[in-house]
């Protein structure tokens, strides 16, 4: 799109999705991991890593052909028009303006022993000063972002920076203090709890949730130089990068941990009121640390609210050049810098700060953004179909069977986020629905309902099988765990099935391609 500025590089954009990947969750995903798995929670990182790179490349191809802002809900249009567009795109801008609220909260909450003012002492909510700081932060985010996207990526640089170097200095310095390797291998052996348990951290546990982050590069690939080789290179080695450190950590934690600490077993490993980092860190003498790690746990959440509030922004962008959200928010300052989609999603931002409940915006964040994943693993073979001779810097072997495979994680993890999540995505789905039906409403015609009609079936049935799986509160548990998987792995191939064949016709799709601005389908995408 005229405007926009690409002057986001490799490092940068590797950065922007480092920065998304790793927040505060480092802090608890080690013991969290070894409750459920044992030692074998090395393995389910592993596990957890593969699968999103799997995910992750299906998008690496789409992006780097199709550079533009706002991909996960503007690249649906491109396979299947309108709706699925607008469905992906709305579900994904409601999960965004919900992050960095949360994200503030989190700082807040970190910084509370040593600003109790900010927090009442009986319910833990923020008090009037508590709710000035949020939004004087928020704000920040804001700035930042409108400064344009070359001192965004700086600033993200610096705080990416100060991420990575916290978690590797402390595996590190753990591993030099006290490293018993028998803890691998007691109280009951490497995998305590078998497949079951290493599925489980996988799952519960909240591995798989560790690397969604990277969905910020497909945002922001509008601003990207040399998407060709950026896109896919900054996807790879994020995942890479952020796997390498989580993996790092948790060998680091289990050897050294004090064995009278497992005398319990794996599954009743606790350390009170105090964070497991913080209690691991104490127990080998490295109380000094214990500031560098407060430090990270607030620039954790602070980095994943700047790029949260960047990439929200080419959502908004992207509704409105889907015609969803109203024209003025394709309007780029001086900056080029969606400006007013900046504002609107701070506007947005405030109401779910001031009038929704914590847990319930926690819980509408992943619900939503979860599903924005199913977009890539379909779109992708789609426009092999689409754009068959279309030159791609990567090019996915056994495409299909990739793609399948992504599907089936997209789909694993809005299950695993569990019943309590989905009922709520369903919410904001008929939210939308409602929105689109009012909008379009003399245009029906125009909006592709056939190629759409594959959301319907996918919908029901994900929130059936959630309805009775495992996971989330008032979930009826009638499928037991492990077929549940093969459950939603069967569901899957037949919904992608449908789905590939529900695409555009070649010359609906040409139609939407010549809108585009930055991409003549006869000529290569800008890049190497």
């Amino acid at each position: 799109m005229t405007g926009l500025k690409r002057d986001i590089g490799l490092l940068g954009l590797t950065f922007i999705s480092v920065g998304g990947i790793i927040g505060s969750g480092w802090l608890f995903g080690p013991l969290l991991a070894v409750q459920h798995a044992g030692p074998a929670a090395v393995i389910s990182w592993i596990i957890g890593a593969v699968a999103m790179f799997i995910l992750a490349i299906t998008f690496a191809e789409i992006s780097a052909m199709l550079p533009i802002p706002g991909g996960i809900a503007r690249v649906p249009q491109f396979s299947h028009g309108n709706i699925v567009s607008m469905a992906m795109g709305w579900t994904a801008w409601i999960g965004y303006n919900t992050t960095a609220p949360i994200e503030v909260e989190a700082m807040l909450k970190y910084l509370a022993p040593y600003a109790p003012w900010l927090h009442t002492a009986e319910t833990g909510d923020l008090t009037g000063a508590g709710v000035f700081v949020a939004l004087v932060f928020m704000l920040l985010f804001v700035a930042v972002n409108a400064l344009g996207v070359k001192f965004f990526t700086r600033v993200n640089a610096v705080l990416t920076w100060a991420k990575i170097a916290i978690p590797v200095v402390l595996s590190i310095l753990l591993i030099a203090s006290r490293f018993k390797v028998e803890n691998f291998s007691r109280p009951d052996g490497f995998a305590p709890y078998g497949l079951q348990g290493i599925m489980a951290a996988v799952s519960t546990g909240g591995i798989i949730f560790s690397f969604i982050g990277f969905r910020h590069v497909v945002d922001m690939a509008g601003e990207v130089r040399n998407p060709k080789f950026a896109i896919p290179a900054a996807l790879i080695l994020s995942i890479v990068l952020c796997a390498a450190i989580y993996l790092g950590l948790q060998v680091a934690f289990i050897g050294a941990l004090d064995p009278s600490m497992l005398s319990k077993g794996w599954a009743q490993l606790s350390f009170g009121g105090e964070g497991p980092l913080d209690a691991v860190i104490t127990s080998v003498g490295l109380v000094w640390f214990l500031s560098l790690l407060n430090v990270g746990s607030v620039i954790g959440p602070f980095g994943n609210g700047l790029v949260s509030t960047g990439s929200n922004a080419r959502i908004a962008l992207a509704l409105s050049q889907n015609g969803f959200l109203p024209k003025r928010l394709k309007a780029l300052s001086s900056f080029g810098v969606p400006l007013w989609a900046l504002a609107l999603n701070f506007l947005i931002g405030t109401l779910f700060l001031l009038t929704v409940p914590f847990t319930t915006v926690i819980a509408l964040n992943g619900a939503a953004i979860v599903l924005s994943f199913a977009v890539g693993p379909v779109a992708v073979v789609c426009l092999r179909d689409l754009l068959p001779d279309h030159p791609r810097s990567i090019r996915i072997p056994a495409v299909r069977l990739v793609a399948l495979s992504a599907f089936a994680i997209a789909t694993l993890i809005v299950y695993w986020s569990g019943w309590d999540t989905v009922w709520r995505l369903g919410i904001a789905l008929i939210v939308g629905k409602v929105l689109l039906l009012v909008r379009f409403r003399n245009r029906l015609d125009e909006m592709d309902v056939t190629e759409a009609l594959w959301l319907m079936p996918y919908f029901a049935g994900l929130g059936l099988i959630s309805f009775l799986g495992q996971f989330g509160t008032g979930s009826l548990k009638q499928i037991p765990f492990g077929w549940d998987i093969l459950v939603c792995v069967l569901f899957s191939s037949i919904v992608f099935v449908l789905a590939v064949r529900s695409a555009l016709s070649p010359e609906k799709f040409n139609e939407y391609i010549s809108e585009e601005e930055i991409i003549d389908p006869k000529k290569p995408v800008i890049g190497l």
